[in-house]
């Protein structure tokens, strides 16, 4: 920080750093009128990781849920209150061993029963991260997986290193007001408030509990310490937070702080403290859902989804219109004092169970001083004798670090705020392949938001530093594919798991700690400005009479995040087989290393040199050459080397163009197995054959002439070919590579999901006729059909309609704004008080989300909130009777109008949705085609096909009989189906990801007036937020001509 201060607004006094962000028009509504607009103002970039690893190894559901919840919290509590935007999730576990698919190299150790094993993990963790993220309404955008657990001989002699006791990392950027980066004074006399669930006995010591060595503590606190999750809560909670930093400098948080780790015990007295007050607090005033908890477990549980405030007591009358709208409870449990001291009254036993000064409570620590011993690993070579290339190509692609990972991306939502322009899935043929996640800065710029991730931690085994190093140097060749400028505009975090007290470890973290941030980083020019630590990654248990241990690698996950100056320059490995040149820049220089590599792992060895940073100034230089060539447009194509070498990077750039590659490898030495496995640090390029000169003296210019080699091409056609000066090193189909990449994802569906649509979806990877995403449309995709009337100067007014739980609704106002509407933010609790009526208004939309966490059915407990209240019901009923309206509803908002047939004329035939085939939450960018049908939406689009978001769990069509499925196609009611890559109407999984009959996905009313369709065309009415278009589509995306076909039929 000190060396390299660059754009660093604030760092390590808060709960997540923040840097210099763009100028953009930041879109929300006005807190008086509702209306909508862009507001032009710097929007600061926000960054926070950290990990939640023991409660996941106890319960993973749970456990890697509330690990996303309370990082989001962090991101939320920043500063006087932000606004968080996009996540990502990291895994490292021990060996999974599915049933029937077990791994050579997957040895079996035992475990204790008080954990799960990876398996349990992987199957029930990832899912509990997406549903928090899903819920809440925040993309998850990018993410690592790495499976390790192996006997080996490294620097503390053999022993068994794995992740019984895993790594579950949630991080995620946000963005923020220039005003409200640094926190406010807490004012004498200024109210304290817990905002947010009531307090439940969840979650006790949890904090204390993962600090242990998994088997040290109790089974009882071990689950006793695993909190629970309710992302809606958190939702509805940090709905009040926008709302608070939306009014600027009337923002009513003076200070904010989540509650985490401890409890109120710990957020409260850090609350008043980091604000230079001291608090008088009642016990009782804590809202509580359990009546008979102790005083300690009231004070000290961690219930989730809350946070602490102070707010002047002038600003309470605002802050609590503000929590009643959301329906975000809160409570005033105490006041601020001049004294920095902290009683706590219990006017239940006539008590202060707590009364003493601050400083006992929060003073500084004693530093702990360890004698440590330095151990250094031998190693030895790699036993090549086991190894054929062909044998070895198998294993790698089958290894579940090097393994297509869609199992893990598809439950995740990647699109909810139409501001994402980078997701995982690249491509036609959406392969989860992307260098980094990229977002917008805002719904109306091109500037944006960058963040990728970088681990290489078994090679900690051998070389401590180097682990380090690699692991800032992956994560910079990953986010090098997007357009930044100056490497210092990258920031770090850096996040440390360690065995601490283990033989070698201690020594060997602080080796890697001075490599990383006292040496790398500064010659770098980078900053570190967040980072967190967990020193507690070993398991012990009793196997039988045998004392057993497993213990993790030194595990260092650096994240990187970044300003992006044009995010439509980003660059996917997706080949194009025009005439094109390949090319590898090998910053390993030659040295071709294969110690800790995956293939060694797959082997069950463990090999002697590892890869590592082999020049620092190379490194910067390759950064500056790349960033150049970015800007400049002049990749195709770019795709860093990692895990399983250089092969797997140019077999997964092939999957992603689905293509053949031609490559001679002749000039990367005559140790095969070496040139293709190595994971030194690199990429590979694809350039214009025209550009190839040019490329080539530009990577010259900034040092690199001596790593550049010309690998070949990619061809037409289905053969990966790799030769050496003439001669067949290795030549396989690309389908049967994919298909070995694949089983991995393949296997976990089945078991997690529903098997049948798993092998559905395995099937349809093999076609090799597949001609991936593509459009064809009926429309001129640059005619504006609203111009002439938006050119009259009127607004009409559509009320974006929310419930509780919505999270779709600031997309959807942006599209109806560009289309020349007056957006007006309505909440379900504006017109049940009678604060808002629909007669002003012209349109009407119901948006996306989980409206009360459809506990109650996904859309039924709005529609019950509408139709058991005889006032609204009357009001609704009005508005769909009357003529020129108009009515859209769109996932949560489509499930909810469905329950409301009896008041919207002409939808007697709408269908219920219920849970997908799949049995799972479905994320997918899909292939509709636009119906001949009443719908005045859908106007002019008939016969159009084009991919659109899905981000759903619940859309399956349900009718009553064939009868009901008859009448509904024979009036021509379907606005829209899922088709396949060919065109044709299916109900194929994934083509079809929730098993519609027909593929149906969207009706209409019979006056054409009402419309509600599953898929979300207000999250890529912009083409930079489609995770994949055609080259020619300029601003706008097809699906902007709903919005305008609205406002062309209100005149």
């Amino acid at each position: 920080m000190k060396k390299t201060p660059d754009y660093v607004l604030s760092a390590y006094k808060d709960n997540a750093a923040v840097m210099e962000g763009s100028e953009v028009g930041r879109y929300f509504a006005d807190h008086q009128t509702g209306r909508y607009d862009f507001h032009q103002e710097p929007a600061h970039i926000l960054m926070k990781v950290e990990t939640h690893n023991h409660p996941t190894a106890i319960s993973p559901w749970p456990g890697a849920a509330t690990g996303s919840g309370g990082e989001i919290r962090d991101e939320g509590a920043t500063g006087r209150g932000a606004k968080p935007k996009a996540g990502l999730v990291g895994f490292s576990v021990s060996n999974l061993r599915i049933p029937g698919f077990e791994q050579p190299w997957e040895e079996d150790f035992g475990k204790p029963d008080r954990i799960v094993t990876a398996l349990d993990i992987m199957t029930e963790g990832p899912l509990g991260g997406a549903a928090f993220n899903n819920e809440f309404g925040r993309p998850a955008l990018n993410g690592y997986f790495r499976t390790y657990e192996e006997k080996v001989t490294s620097h503390n002699g053999e022993e068994l290193r794995g992740y019984h006791k895993p790594i579950m990392l949630a991080g995620g950027i946000g963005n923020i007001r220039d005003e409200h980066v640094q926190k406010g004074e807490i004012t004498v006399g200024a109210k304290l408030i817990v905002l947010g669930g009531p307090a439940m006995n969840i979650g006790l010591g949890g904090g204390a509990a993962s600090s242990m060595a998994s088997g040290q503590s109790d089974a009882d606190l071990d689950f006793a310490s695993v909190q629970r999750d309710n992302p809606e809560m958190e939702r509805r909670c940090q709905e009040v937070i926008d709302r608070c930093w939306q009014l600027g400098d009337a923002n009513p948080i003076l200070f904010i702080h989540d509650v985490g780790a401890g409890g109120l015990s710990n957020a409260m007295p850090e609350l008043v403290s980091d604000g230079g007050r001291g608090g008088k607090f009642q016990l009782r005033d804590i809202l509580s859902d359990e009546p008979g908890m102790s005083p300690l477990e009231i004070w000290c549980n961690e219930s989730q989804e809350r946070y602490v405030l102070a707010v002047a007591p002038e600003q309470l009358p605002l802050f609590d219109e503000l929590c009643r709208r959301e329906r975000a409870p809160y409570a005033v449990i105490g006041e601020a004092t001049a004294e920095q001291h902290l009683s706590l009254s219990d006017s239940h036993f006539n008590d202060q169970p707590i009364d003493l000064p601050l400083d006992v409570l929060l003073g500084k620590t004693p530093k702990m001083t360890r004698d440590v011993q330095t151990l250094k690993a031998q190693g030895s070579a790699l036993d090549r004798q086991p190894i054929t290339l062909a044998d070895a190509v198998n294993r790698v692609l089958h290894l579940p670090t090097v393994a297509e990972k869609t199992f893990l991306v598809t439950i995740g939502d990647r699109t909810v705020t139409g501001m994402v322009a980078r997701d995982q899935m690249v491509g036609p043929w959406q392969i989860p392949v992307a260098n980094c996640a990229v977002t917008t800065a805002s719904l109306d710029s091109y500037y944006g938001e960058a963040m990728a991730m970088g681990e290489r931690a078994p090679v900690a085994l051998l070389d401590f530093a180097a682990s380090g190093r690699l692991a800032v140097g992956e994560a910079l060749t990953n986010i090098a594919a997007t357009q930044i400028g100056e490497l210092n505009r990258v920031k770090l975090s850096a996040n440390w798991m360690a065995a601490a007290g283990h033989p070698g470890e201690d020594a060997g973290l602080y080796e890697a700690v001075k490599a990383v941030g006292e040496e790398l980083c500064p010659a770098l020019g980078l900053t570190i400005p967040v980072g967190k630590d967990s020193m507690s990654m070993k398991t012990r248990w009793q196997e039988g009479s045998e004392q057993r241990e497993m213990t993790s690698p030194l595990s260092l996950v650096i994240s990187a995040f970044a300003r992006v100056e044009d995010v439509r320059h980003t660059v996917t490995p997706r080949l194009s087989t025009e005439d094109n040149a390949l090319l590898l820049i090998d910053l390993g220089k030659g040295h071709n290393a294969l110690g800790a590599t995956a293939l060694a792992q797959v082997y069950r060895q463990l090999g002697d040199k590892p890869a590592d940073v082999r020049d620092v100034a190379q490194l910067k230089g390759f950064w500056n050459a790349m960033q150049a060539l970015v800007a400049q447009r002049k990749l195709l194509a770019y795709h860093d080397r990692s895990d399983g070498g250089l092969l797997v990077t140019l077999a997964e750039m092939a999957f992603t163009g689905h293509c053949g590659v031609e490559a001679d490898i002749a000039a990367l030495g005559d140790d095969h197995l070496a040139a293709l496995f190595n994971e030194e640090l690199g990429a590979v390029i694809q350039v214009r054959a025209a550009d190839r000169e040019a490329v080539e003296a530009i990577l010259a210019v900034n040092g690199l002439a001596d790593c550049v080699h010309y690998l070949g091409k990619a061809v037409e056609g289905d053969r990966f070919v790799l030769t050496a000066g003439g001669q067949t090193v290795f030549s396989e189909s690309r389908t049967t590579l994919r298909m070995w990449w694949a089983e991995t994802t393949w296997q976990m569906q089945r078991l997690r999901d529903n098997p049948a649509c798993a092998d559905q979806e395995h099937e349809a990877k093999a076609n090799d006729a597949d001609p991936g995403l593509n459009v064809k449309l009926s429309f001129d995709i640059n005619d504006d059909v609203a111009a002439p009337y938006i050119a009259t100067g009127a607004r009409p007014k559509v009320a974006v309609l929310r419930e509780q739980g919505v999270n779709s609704h600031v997309e959807m106002a942006a599209a109806f704004h560009r289309a020349g509407f007056d957006a007006i933010d309505v909440h379900m609790s504006d017109l049940l008080a009678g604060r808002t009526g629909l007669g002003d208004f012209h349109a009407l939309v119901a948006c996306g989300g989980f409206s009360y966490g459809d506990v109650l059915g996904a859309g039924e407990g709005w529609a019950k909130s509408i139709l058991f209240n005889e006032r609204v019901r009357d009001e609704f009923a009005t508005f769909f009777h009357r003529p020129q309206t108009l009515a859209l509803g769109v996932c949560n908002g489509c499930q909810m109008m469905s329950n409301l047939r009896e008041l919207i004329p002409g939808s007697d035939l709408w269908p219920r949705f219920v849970r997908n085939q799949s049995d799972r939450f479905e994320a997918r960018f899909s292939l509709v085609e636009v119906t001949q049908s009443p719908s005045l939406l859908l106007e002019g689009m008939v016969g159009s096909r084009m991919p659109i978001a899905v981000s759903h769990g619940e859309g399956q069509v349900e009718v009553r009989d064939s009868a009901h499925l008859a009448q509904l196609e024979s009036k021509g009611l379907v606005a829209l189906r899922f088709v396949d890559n060919f065109g044709k109407v299916t109900e194929t999984y994934p083509a079809n990801p929730n098993g519609s009959p027909n593929g149906i996905t969207a009706v209409t009313s019979e006056s054409g007036r009402a419309t509600i369709m599953m898929p979300h065309p207000e999250r890529v009415f912009r083409t930079v937020s489609n995770s994949w278009h055609p080259e020619n589509w300029g601003e706008d995306s097809p699906w902007m001509r709903i919005f305008r076909n609205a406002r062309k039929q209100l005149g």
